[in-house]
């Protein structure tokens, strides 16, 4: 399928489907587009001729080039005219009996070796294939929108797809340009699916009143390394279509309390708020709205010495850190734990998934990508907490260059959660077969622009990181919600304990 002379067709003239045909047609293939709404799919074709266009003026094609590509594309007027397509791609309804309709149809005009695909986003692909004569032949092909900008591909194979099928479609991809990743038919397919955390724990934490949109996307933003927060990322994703896949998701899996959907999301669809597109969503877009500041605390003072117990594991650049700064730090060795000792006698410690009102006076700060890069460090303490001890803790963070935002007492934090439950999941699917451990990296930072892929983040974290957080989460809420997948619980058992137990 990857000789560029070979005919693509594309069936659905949407956003998704304009995108599809501008990479097949810049990629050398003649395609052919089709629609089943007369004119379409001639307006189609001038809107991507109009697209080249633009890359002509931006210095990414040339003329010559660009005539050449749109003297390959050429509007359909019924499926009869996709019979000599080596590859056809549908990206029509998300509605199942829609899209078995469709390639029913295209089976009665295609060879027998045409290579069948669908760009759904949240369909079963054996489902949809489980209605063809040919189902071997059938496979997704998940593109990300924009198609001609984002690289990757989710390559799916349903239950009855062949792996030379498979195999086609993947090497496809990789001609036209795209980062491909093979993955098994599973709800969501693979960044949807282990995505789901980053929007319901920052969900979760408003509902829980720990923090307000603007401070919970600062923080995922400033301290977690992500490229946007959960709130102003779905408003620019669409509030219905986010709350959609989640849902699709959820009862994919069966209403699997860890794909739970959010009913303050729920509330923002049913009242019309869908995000940019609607000029309302978490946020406000309207004319002369200003985006609400997220909460920055007041300066305080730095304290003049610390006593740092234990290595603070990931933290552990926090030391050189505070020498830097000028604050006097000794170093003792625990057993128990890793804790910063303020001069107040409180203490300081990295999210753990358990809550500062358990203890007598524990302020906690949130995990960081890169705790000498970030910008901003969330702390959490209870209502009751000592006043001193938040006030040093603030001025600490303070003097090493950072911006301190204060939230509520919440467990396990804003980044900390979220990057265990990606972590959790992403572990879930490895074990399962759904993808290896490169591709579900690959497609996390791709896909969704994660800094890292939950994987990486579990080397960079240690082996047993994820999981010992999220017991001390489920301890104190035993939904099931933050329960460790057991593929998780195994990966934290290291060679090494087993060993040292012999």
């Amino acid at each position: 399928m990857t000789a560029h002379d070979r005919l693509v067709g594309v069936v659905g003239t949407g956003t998704m489907g304009q995108g599809i045909a501008q990479v097949a047609l810049v990629a050398g293939h003649p395609v052919r587009l089709y629609d089943a709404v007369p004119g379409r799919a001639e307006s189609a074709a001038e809107s991507i001729a109009g697209r080249l266009d633009r890359l002509v003026e931006k210095g990414r094609m040339t003329a010559q080039e660009r005539a050449a590509a749109v003297a390959r594309l050429a509007p359909a007027g019924t499926l009869a005219d996709l019979a000599d397509a080596t590859l056809v791609v549908e990206a029509v309804l998300e509605q199942l009996d829609v899209k078995q309709q469709l390639f029913r149809d295209l089976e009665d005009v295609v060879a027998d070796d045409c290579l069948l695909a669908t760009n759904t986003s949240s369909l079963s692909v054996t489902a949809i294939g489980g209605a063809l004569r040919l189902p071997g032949r059938f496979v997704g092909l998940h593109f990300f929108n924009p198609a001609p900008l984002l690289p990757l591909v989710e390559v799916v194979s349903g239950s009855a797809t062949d792996v030379t099928a498979a195999t086609r479609a993947y090497e496809t991809a990789r001609a036209w340009g795209k980062t491909p990743v093979a993955c098994a038919d599973t709800p969501g397919f693979l960044v949807n699916r282990i995505a789901r955390p980053f929007y319901a724990e920052a969900f979760a934490v408003y509902e829980e009143q720990g923090a307000d949109p603007a401070t919970i996307d600062a923080v995922l933003r400033e301290s977690g390394g992500f490229r946007m927060g959960a709130f102003e990322l779905t408003d620019l994703i669409g509030q219905d279509v986010n709350e959609a896949v989640t849902r699709s998701v959820w009862e994919g899996f069966y209403q699997d309390v860890k794909f739970r959907p959010s009913l303050a999301q729920r509330r923002l669809v049913e009242a019309g708020h869908l995000g940019r597109k609607s000029g309302r969503g978490w946020y406000a877009y309207g004319d002369g709205e200003e985006r609400p500041e997220p909460h920055t605390a007041g300066p305080c003072e730095p304290p003049a010495r610390v006593t740092v117990e234990g290595d603070l594991e990931s933290a552990g650049e926090l030391i050189a850190m505070m020498r830097e700064a000028g604050i006097e730090v000794t170093l003792e060795s625990e057993d128990n734990g890793t804790r910063i000792v303020l001069p107040s006698g409180g203490q300081l410690a990295q999210a753990d998934g358990q809550t500062s009102v358990e203890f007598r006076d524990v302020v906690y700060f949130d995990l960081a990508l890169d705790y000498r890069a970030a910008t901003r460090i969330a702390l959490a303490t209870c209502q009751d907490g000592n006043p001193r001890t938040l006030s040093e803790a603030v001025g600490l963070f303070q003097a090493l260059g950072k911006k301190v935002s204060v939230i509520g007492d919440v467990p396990g934090m804003i980044v900390a959660r979220t990057v265990a439950r990606l972590i959790d999941l992403a572990y879930d699917a490895l074990t399962r077969g759904v993808a290896t451990q490169e591709d579900i990296d690959t497609a996390m930072r791709l896909g969704v622009n994660y800094p890292l892929g939950p994987l990486e983040w579990s080397r960079k974290l240690g082996r047993s990181w994820a999981c010992g957080l999220l017991e001390e989460l489920h301890e104190r809420d035993p939904s099931g919600r933050f329960a460790p997948s057991f593929a998780l619980l195994r990966h934290s058992y290291t060679p090494k304990k087993w060993e040292s137990s012999e």
